[in-house]
């Protein structure tokens, strides 16, 4: 059968009745929390660019198709609003995480599924459970696969997000349009020649353009299964296939990707991870250690000689930026947040726009920072999500902090729920007027009950509500 076979039963035979509290919970939050971040997503650069090239040539709008492009008020077809949205997504890479995945598990699903349901919507209503269990079967899908080949496929330099994302969004599409076991097997086959993302692009606009080919990857390889498109449903395992080819003989597990399938839900445990700050998660243990600092001790830029912050030299490797020369590239320099972070004890969008990687404040502050891997790693943590910082005062006085993984980075301590809607709120206010904000907020926490998630897209599509604000991009000019 093969592990394509394999996983297309798993997948296939997950419905509604699996799904406990705690799933469907977490399955809230993470489509919750990738709307916001896509519609703030959806101003920056990458995205109006993204949204000019698939309009080459034609309109981008009016009666052109029945997906909504997020923030920008027009509709589309659903491989250029899976597109789209998918680079939305993750342009200000605010967006959750997994441990498991060693990426961004819910950018890969939630837009090329509702730019799906809502074309399914047109023929039948899709519903929010539909959406809930065809998005935690993708979940499942890019989790178990990293089980297999992480973490030898991260540090060769493949991007899991987007490689193991294009896998998950083929089988979540795939689920959504109901194929059966083999059809969603057929779409894993095809998505695995779809498949691409390299960390060395990471730090430009490249990063979320994966997003965007991931989301219309998969999408594609489910549209195209559908139809009868034919792959090979060995090319997991095939001498020249994913595992040989990406990984390489040695440094895979086939045995460890399909048992435990949604026993417990990866989404449960180890868990979801919601984002604290709208920067690498890679910098987020070394930012809370230094957070943690400053409210103990009063840190600040004045009284602050020298920081010193170790983290796991797999994730030093994308982050060493000590001099970082673009807004994005700020978003990997660790030297960069823990900055931004000692100046206003918080890390924020704004410390992201236009130039302000170039304040010279926050230079000055970041010559006073070394960022090293970790000289004994095995004394934080067995994992590599640990982060220890040391800050000497001016006075001489020394105080370090050691954390085993960020706040909220995991089941054991998440982040609050009012905290994960304080940053929804944050995130689409950028766009929506706040009636709207709070009214898609309740519905996405609702979601189960929707009969129909185009009222998602009725909310957000709602131009007129974002002109009066002043924040939607301008398809017209994008289009220029």
């Amino acid at each position: 059968m093969g592990i394509a076979g394999e996983l297309g039963e798993k997948v296939a035979n997950l419905d509604w009745a699996v799904i406990d509290d705690q799933a469907l919970h977490w399955a809230k939050a993470g489509i919750l929390d990738t709307i916001g971040v896509t519609l703030a997503g959806a101003s920056e650069d990458c995205a109006r660019i993204a949204a000019r090239a698939v309009a080459t040539g034609r309109p981008l709008g009016g009666d052109d198709g029945p997906a909504l492009v997020f923030g920008f008020g027009r509709r589309t077809g659903v491989l250029d609003a899976a597109f789209v949205n998918g680079v939305s997504a993750h342009a200000l890479d605010f967006d959750d995480c997994s441990n498991t995945l060693g990426g961004h598990p819910s950018a890969p699903l939630v837009p090329c599924l509702m730019a799906l349901g809502e074309e399914m919507g047109m023929v039948a209503p899709v519903s929010g459970r539909d959406l809930i269990v065809a998005y935690l079967a993708g979940y499942e899908v890019e989790c178990a696969l990293a089980r297999g080949v992480n973490f030898h496929h991260y540090e060769k330099g493949w991007h899991p997000t987007a490689t193991l994302g294009t896998l998950g969004a083929a089988a979540a599409c795939a689920k959504l349009l109901g194929l059966d076991a083999d059809g969603i097997a057929l779409a894993l086959g095809l998505a695995v020649s779809l498949s691409s993302g390299l960390k060395a692009n990471f730090g430009t606009m490249t990063k979320p353009l994966h997003l965007g080919q991931t989301n219309r990857n998969g999408l594609l390889a489910a549209l195209l299964a559908r139809d009868g498109f034919t792959a090979n449903r060995q090319s997991f395992e095939h001498p020249q296939g994913f595992f040989e080819v990406f990984d390489g003989a040695g440094n895979y597990d086939t045995a460890r990707i399909v048992p435990g399938f949604a026993d417990p839900f990866d989404i449960v445990e180890p868990g979801l991870v919601i984002k604290r700050h709208p920067c690498c998660g890679s910098t987020h243990p070394a930012i809370d250690a230094l957070l943690e600092l400053r409210t103990r001790h009063g840190l600040g830029p004045d009284n602050v000689d020298h920081i010193l912050s170790w983290i796991h030299a797999r994730r030093l490797t994308h982050t060493f930026r000590p001099d970082p020369q673009s807004e994005l590239d700020a978003k990997f320099s660790i030297q960069y947040v823990l900055a931004r972070a000692l100046m206003h004890g918080q890390i924020r969008i704004e410390h992201f726009d236009a130039g302000a990687y170039n304040d010279a404040q926050a230079r000055a502050v970041m010559a006073r920072i070394t960022a090293e891997p970790h000289p004994s790693p095995t004394d934080i943590s067995d994992e590599h999500f640990f982060a220890e910082v040391k800050v000497t005062m001016k006075s001489g006085e020394v105080h370090s902090l050691a954390l085993e993984e960020a706040v909220g980075r995991g089941s054991e301590g998440p982040l609050p729920a009012a905290a994960v809607r304080d940053k929804f709120d944050d995130c689409a206010g950028r766009v929506l007027a706040p009636d709207k904000v709070a009214a898609l907020g309740d519905m996405v926490e609702a979601l189960e009950t929707l009969d129909d998630i185009r009222a998602l897209s009725t909310i957000i599509g709602d131009a007129g509500a974002m002109e009066e604000i002043g924040a939607r991009p301008s398809l017209s000019t994008a289009a220029g």
